[in-house]
Formats: C-alpha cells, structure tokens, sequence
C-alpha cells in the first residue's frame, strides 16, 4: 500500500512575506498609533500606485532572465510627453494618455530589437537608455523644470476614490479570486498525481487573506474609501497575471527564464518573445509616469528620478520573484510594494531620513535575494536527488 506524503507547512514564498508585512504592520503600529488608521493606509496605497506599476513590469522581465534599469526614466519622458501634448497643443485626456503609453512601448521595442539583433545583455543597454531618457525627458520638459497639467480627468486619476459599495464588490471579488485559484492549483495537482496540501492549511490561508481585506476595506471605507488609482494597479497585476500563466506565451516567458538554450531548441521563439516582454515593460513604465503626474499635477524633470527604478526591482525581489530568471508571479509585485511602502511610509511617520528609509530598503532587499539563493540551491539539490 503507497502511503501519499503531504507537505510540511512551512513558511516559504508568499507565506513568508505576508508574514514579515504583518509583522512590519505591527511594528509601526505600536511605534505610532496613526500607522493603522484610514487615513493613513489610504495614502500608503496612493504613494505604492507608482512602486507597484513599474514592479508588475519588472517581475515579468525578471521572470525572463533579463532586467531593465530604464523604467524610470521611460516614466519620466512619457510623462513629459503627456504634459506637453496637454499643455502645448490642448489634446484631450484620452489622447494624451495614449500617445505616453505608445511612447513608452515604441522605447520597449527599441531596447528589445537592440538587445536581440546584437546580443547585448540587457543590463548594458537599458543603463544606456536610461541615460537616454533622461536626456529626452529634461529636453521636453525644458527650462521651467516642470509643465504644469491643467487637465481635470488627468488630475482625478489618483485623486478620486471608490463609492463604499463597490469597495465591498472588489473586496469580495478578491477574496473569491484568491479561494478560485487555490482551488485550480489544487486541481491541477491532483490530476497530476501531486500531493497537495490539507484541507485545513488552504481553509487558514483563505480565511486569513479574507479577514485582511475585509478590514482593510472597512478602514478605508470609513475614510474616503478605496483610491480608484489603486484599483487601476490591482486590474493592471490581474491582467497581467492571466497573460503571464493562463497563455502560450507566458509559459514561454517562464521557460526561456529557466534555460534560454533549451527554450531555443524547444522551437520556443525567444528572440520575438524577449522583444515583445521589454514592450510590455516599457508602457508599462509608461503608465506608471502618467499615474505619477496625474499625483504631482505636473509633468516634473524629477519625475521618475532617484531610487524608484531601483525600488521598483527590490519590490519584485521582495515579494518572491527570483533574481535567476523562471520564477515569479505577478502578484508578488503588490506584494514587495507593499512591504517596501510599509517600511518608507512608518520611517516617514517617524521622522526619518531618507538615507534610514534606503538602509532599511536595502538590508530587506538582501534578506530576500539571500532567501531566493538559498531556495535555488535547495531546488537544484532536490533535483540532482531525484
């Protein structure tokens, strides 16, 4: 008689940093009462609406094996394209927003025929192009430093909220999303004929992302309610998330980022694949620079600047994607955004520098890549086992 070996609980991937954000939630709490409140968690998800956006993106150039250092400043100039066809010309809203997104993926294909028809790695040419951008963005904003944007349904992107109804609709729409895809990945390992893990355990994990949201809507539908910027990043990671493992082509993404070669002789077409990924990364970034001035009601030569692109890699590596390429899933860009704001919002709270809220940053950025080494090489051992 087989005896089926179920898996120990243990707190790995998603568990582990769901339990570090609770216990980072419960840290600045007790530090400052105000932490917790609704007002406070209403601007913690308008200041992470930028962080998550270029993350969603970057998880999926992770999951490629490749990375992109130019997100912010694609932000930036698309931006700045926005501003001006605004302000310069009168162009409608729509208009607008169309032009910076299709700036945004015109700068992706650059970069992605570059990377492919010359075998350059991609750190070396989206450091370039971040410098190009740069440039671009500074040339169209101009002397003034910034273009002011005038534009009321620009404005209201990240300043209008959600009536308390349909805050309740999406909160049960997430919960009930959670529990459906715990249910498919079950499924499908039992057919299989992979163990899965106890009733109990999946019950824990639902009820427990259940009792989170609930009371994060409550708390935000006592105040303004849920920022409509917020639910533009929570469509943005579902969609991205079907194209990333309900399709054809997301699973050659995952393939090509475990083993490039083998993908290539799988008749995987990688260089069409790769191109099509840094597109999609770039608008992307495109739409985080129109939520970004949309905040600031302006298009600035700041905007996109600083450590955001460096912050927006730490935010997928935080919440579980691997570094080595293969392994990620796009809700772990909410995830490391959330961790990474909770962190620079608290210290903020407290009154400190910047220069504490990059230290805190980076240590928690080198806790999680020495966590996805460790997980690597045990991976790699279980394999040589077998």
């Amino acid at each position: 008689m087989s005896v089926v070996r179920r898996p120990a609980v243990r707190l790995t991937g998603t568990t582990t940093v769901l339990v570090g954000l609770v216990l980072v939630w419960g840290l600045f709490q007790a530090l400052n009462d105000n932490f917790l409140s609704a007002r406070n968690l209403s601007n913690l998800l308008l200041q992470i609406a930028v962080l998550g956006t270029l993350a969603v993106g970057m998880v999926m150039v992770l999951i490629l094996g490749e990375i992109d250092l130019s997100v912010g400043a694609v932000a930036g100039v698309s931006a700045a394209v926005l501003a001006r066809l605004i302000a310069d010309h009168g162009a409608p809203a729509w208009l607008a927003v169309t032009a910076a997104l299709l700036t945004g993926a015109a700068v992706g294909l650059v970069h992605g025929l570059v990377i492919t028809s010359a075998a350059i790695p991609s750190f070396i040419i989206t450091l370039a192009g971040l410098l190009v951008w740069q440039g671009a963005q500074l040339a169209l904003v101009g002397d003034g430093g910034q273009i002011p944007i005038r534009d009321t349904a620009i404005r209201s992107i990240a300043s209008s909220y959600v009536v308390p109804a349909f805050g309740w609709v999406l909160a049960l729409l997430v919960v009930a999303g959670y529990a459906g895809l715990r249910a498919l990945r079950r499924a499908r390992r039992a057919r299989h004929g992979l163990a899965n893990p106890t009733r109990l355990t999946e019950a824990i994990a639902v009820s427990g992302v259940a009792v989170l949201v609930v009371a994060v809507t409550w708390l935000l539908n006592s105040y303004f309610g849920i920022p409509w910027v917020f639910v533009l990043l929570l469509a943005l990671a579902g969609g991205a998330g079907v194209l990333m493992t309900g399709t054809t082509f997301g699973r050659h993404v995952t393939a090509i980022g475990g083993n490039r070669e083998a993908a290539r002789r799988a008749g995987i077409p990688v260089a069409r694949t790769v191109v099509i990924v840094f597109v999609l990364v770039s608008a992307i970034a495109a739409l985080a620079g129109v939520v970004e001035a949309s905040r600031q009601f302006s298009a600035s030569n700041a905007l996109g600047g600083g450590t955001l692109q460096l912050n927006a890699i730490a935010a997928a590596v935080i919440g579980g994607t691997s570094l080595f390429g293969g392994r990620g899933r796009i809700y772990h860009a909410i995830l490391g955004a959330l961790v990474v704001g909770s962190v620079q919002n608290g210290l903020d709270l407290l009154g400190e520098s910047a220069a504490v809220k990059n230290v805190a940053t980076g240590v928690i950025l080198v806790v999680a890549v020495v966590l996805d080494a460790v997980s690597r090489r045990r991976r790699l051992a279980r394999g040589a086992a077998d």
